[in-house]
């Protein structure tokens, strides 16, 4: 089994508190104790890095900050840290894109990952002047990435599809290294255009069987492709990590008891109108019910009553915790793409809990190790050392 890589959150989405912060696919972020500002995010920022997390994923959408604009300002809050930027094909021409992409990456030290989010809820894409429907936007997502990669390989192109064209176009600073391509998405077409362009094919955190068969799905799709043993896997997740089990349910239930029966039917009328097959699913393994929510062992879908997109947490002891990361290992996933409430306070339990536990089962070591062998979190500034 090799090693593996984690990820965590930034909450620009409304904010950060001691309870789920509701919103997403169509769905307004629900209120927050904590804003999204520059210093507290980037103290969430520079904790990840200590504790070891690779990158850091900031959303996309009308419900949230914009994540370019967030995640350029806090490149410099951190020292390693990349950030996984959500971004919406088509709402920004290709060539734009494809030179954004190249700034970010060029001027933060190749510290640029790209999470394209077609987009899944029709009414909200109309917010910002896209009027195609959904089959329509994967196929401008499958031309919009088909340039983009061209011109980051230095290619000119000249290309003319039914959504977008391009003539002559030059990129004069190619990023250095080229972005990697994260893509999530449940339906046909997006199946279709993950084969093609994903680095890493993302999916939201069922149980293992049923991730099991998203990955030998996108397999068979990719080898159909030419590109058999091209493409990784991640799982979008939170966690609830404690010392003892009873402490991590206990956290569990508590969230739960700040979930009001009035927010869980307004969230899930909107959340049930979404064109998201992913959604959908989120929905079935909840069931609108505060009862069942223990969907697999230590695997509980309570965030998805009152959150749209991810709305499953893995809730249990260091130990547990880091059982199901092996389970989800063994189907074949590599990258876990984490969040737990309050997003600060949780990075320390999944990252001085779990991550050492991973460590010692050879599955997990530090991307930047402590420079004099004492094997804990990098302290902030020595990370260029360690690196170099």
């Amino acid at each position: 089994m090799s090693q593996l890589k984690f990820h965590w959150f930034l909450p620009t989405n409304g904010g950060d508190g001691r309870h789920v912060v509701g919103g997403g696919h169509g769905v307004q972020a629900g209120a927050a104790g904590r804003p999204a500002s520059v210093p507290y995010l980037g103290q969430i920022a520079r904790s990840a890095e200590q504790l070891g997390f690779e990158a850091a994923l900031t959303p996309t959408g009308a419900w949230c900050e914009d994540a370019w604009v967030s995640t350029a300002m806090l490149s410099a809050a951190s020292e390693r840290l990349k950030f996984l930027v959500a971004f919406r094909p088509g709402l920004t021409a290709p060539f734009l894109a494809a030179q954004m992409a190249g700034t970010f990456q060029n001027l933060s030290g190749g510290r640029l990952l790209l999470n394209v989010v077609t987009g899944g809820e029709s009414h909200e894409q109309r917010m910002f002047g896209d009027f195609l429907d959904k089959e329509e936007r994967y196929e401008r997502c499958d031309e919009f990435l088909h340039i983009v990669r061209a011109l980051w390989r230095g290619e000119t192109v000249t290309f003319h599809g039914k959504h977008l064209s391009v003539e002559d176009a030059t990129l004069a600073q190619r990023p250095d290294p080229q972005p990697l391509i994260y893509f999530g998405g449940s339906s046909p077409a997006a199946g279709t255009v993950a084969a093609k362009h994903a680095d890493v094919y993302l999916t939201w955190g069922e149980p293992p069987a049923a991730v099991a068969e998203k990955v030998d799905w996108i397999r068979k799709l990719a080898a159909d492709e030419g590109r058999e043993g091209q493409v990784r896997f991640g799982i979008r997740l939170h966690t609830i990590a404690r010392d003892t089990s009873a402490a991590a349910w206990a956290e569990a239930d508590r969230l739960l008891e700040h979930i009001s029966d009035e927010d869980i039917a307004r969230v899930q009328s909107g959340l049930k109108r979404s064109e998201s097959v992913g959604q959908q699913r989120m929905l079935e393994l909840n069931a609108g019910s505060k009862d069942g929510l223990e969907i697999h062992p230590n695997l509980w879908a309570g965030v998805g009553l009152v959150r749209g997109g991810a709305g499953t947490a893995m809730v249990g002891s260091h130990s547990e915790i880091a059982d199901l990361v092996e389970q989800y290992a063994a189907v074949g996933i590599e990258e876990f793409v984490l969040s737990g409430y309050p997003h600060l306070e949780e990075s320390y339990w999944f990252g001085e809990g779990v991550l050492p536990e991973l460590a010692r089962r050879g599955l997990w070591s530090h991307p930047a190790p402590d420079p004099l062998g004492g094997g804990g979190a990098v302290p902030f500034g020595a990370g260029s050392r360690a690196a170099s």
